[in-house]
């Protein structure tokens, strides 16, 4: 069986989706219709911003999602048995396995964006990668700390957690966690606590552009990372993807449920080969590649 996986932020390169905008008609009209839904000319950003433009959360979530979903339109051979997508990438998955239209998705996208990016400015915050404990451990440390925000927010493969929180809740962490043993503990270059319980301003506001929103049922399962099963009810879909702005990404037991369920082959659609990375140290035995 076949998987279809989707990045998510952190992926983005300047020059992303440039060959698929002159070699292919459907994805010209596809980017010139998101340029008009959007305000701007994303593919400007894309095609030849600067890293800064594209850093940016506001052109990074709507930028990979793009090239991400116009990849899957343009594809003769897109039948997927099942997909998922880190963090932002759910919404890619969801829009290429047709439980969201492409406007809607693209609307949704740049919602939760805009909703994520002020929520970062309200709260100083910040993330860090830790490698080489294990998970048990790296909640323990997180729970030890009361008097900061720090949370577990991605479990991106066994050895490698993202913690999400305050600054001062991830320098604390981080000193706790090298002496608990970490190889490292590297605070990240991000805008803030994405999938922390500090995102809660912007879960309010995507909860209700969601449920404002029409959801089909998608042609194969969708494993979302808040529950890492697959799903096809519209319903559920709708109330993980709002739970996940706040709650981590579990792709490690994701993908460890898709291979569980018959997947042998995992495809990465968009910039970047992260996922493929992950991916392999997951499950060593099944194929990997990616299209961009």
């Amino acid at each position: 069986m076949k998987a279809y996986v989707f990045p998510g932020q952190g992926a983005q390169f300047v020059g992303m989706g440039k060959d698929l905008y002159e070699t292919s008609e459907t994805a010209k009209e596809l980017f010139e219709k998101a340029n008009e839904i959007l305000g701007f000319r994303i593919t400007d950003l894309m095609f030849a911003g600067t890293d800064e433009d594209l850093r940016q959360t506001k052109v990074t979530q709507p930028a990979i999602f793009l090239h991400s979903v116009i990849l899957a339109k343009t594809m003769d051979d897109f039948k997927p048995d099942m997909v998922a997508g880190h963090s932002l990438g759910e919404f890619s998955a969801l829009v290429a396995t047709g439980a969201l239209s492409f406007e809607d998705g693209l609307k949704l996208v740049y919602k939760r964006a805009l909703a994520m990016q002020k929520a970062c400015e309200m709260n100083p915050s910040t993330m860090a990668a830790v490698l080489a404990l294990p998970d048990e451990k790296v909640e323990e440390v997180c729970a030890s700390i009361t008097d900061e925000v720090v949370v577990p927010a991605n479990y991106n493969c066994p050895g490698q957690i993202v913690i999400s929180g305050s600054d001062a809740g991830i320098d604390k962490a981080c000193e706790l966690l090298l002496a608990a043993g970490a190889k490292r503990a590297l605070k990240l270059k991000v805008g803030g606590a994405f999938h922390s319980p500090l995102m809660e301003p912007a879960k309010v506001e995507l909860s209700e552009a969601i449920s404002a929103t029409n959801f089909n049922k998608p042609m194969c399962p969708v494993y979302q990372n808040v529950t890492t099963k697959g799903e096809t009810d519209p319903a559920e879909i709708k109330k993980n993807l709002v739970a996940q702005l706040t709650a981590p990404v579990k792709w490690t037991q994701s993908v460890e449920h898709m291979v569980a369920d018959g997947a042998v082959e995992f495809v990465e659609l968009g910039p970047g080969s992260v996922l493929q990375g992950l991916v392999k140290k997951i499950a060593k035995e099944v194929a990997t590649s990616g299209k961009q």
